[in-house]
């Protein structure tokens, strides 16, 4: 290591440690704050266990649903900060698997989702607000066109119905407007 190196690194420990004692005690509690589950993590919470879901898909705007049945199990994940949600069923006779993750970033007091699964490569982001009055989550967000390899805007409805029943409701645009392209009713096991 040549002496260049070593004084730069030894100046960026320095910088780094000062940094660090020179923290205020509000930073320590914003931190404490962004990193400590709160209410509305324990309210997805309650969503965690084994879920029954029929799912209907709309390809085009007229077009005839296609319909399936799915299974889906939730639980809390890193110390109840996240819902995980593992997805699994046939679509159009084929194997089904997805994975979602759903947080709330008290920080920035938004949801956060995201969605993989194994009929894509990509990974659907969106972020989303509480509505009290229709008791749902109601998210936007992208997802791939797999024809153009471009972004779609997308929309979610998540409607918390009672403790047992959830639907989901997801909305693509299409040549400049919105349709419904899925609904998933969940029934908990």
């Amino acid at each position: 290591m040549n002496r260049l190196t070593f004084a730069l690194l030894a100046l960026a420990a320095v910088c780094t440690s000062l940094s660090s004692s020179a923290q205020t005690s509000d930073e320590q509690q914003a931190m404490m704050a962004y990193s400590t589950p709160g209410d509305i993590h324990k309210m997805l919470a309650r969503s965690a266990g084994p879920w029954s879901a029929n799912l209907s898909m709309w390809m085009t705007p007229d077009a005839q649903p296609i319909s399936s049945t799915a299974s889906c199990v939730n639980e809390m994940i890193l110390g109840g900060r996240y819902l995980q949600s593992r997805n699994t069923g046939k679509f159009m006779g084929q194997p089904f698997e997805g994975i979602g993750v759903t947080g709330y970033d008290n920080a920035k007091k938004l949801f956060v989702s995201t969605w993989i699964d194994n009929m894509g490569t990509g990974i659907m982001t969106m972020t989303g607000s509480w509505d009290e009055a229709s008791k749902s989550i109601k998210y936007s967000g992208m997802m791939v066109d797999p024809g153009s390899g471009k972004d779609l805007p997308v929309r979610e409805v998540w409607r918390f119905v009672d403790d047992n029943t959830q639907v989901m409701e997801m909305y693509y645009s299409m040549a400049g407007k919105e349709f419904k392209a899925m609904e998933v009713k969940y029934t908990r096991q």
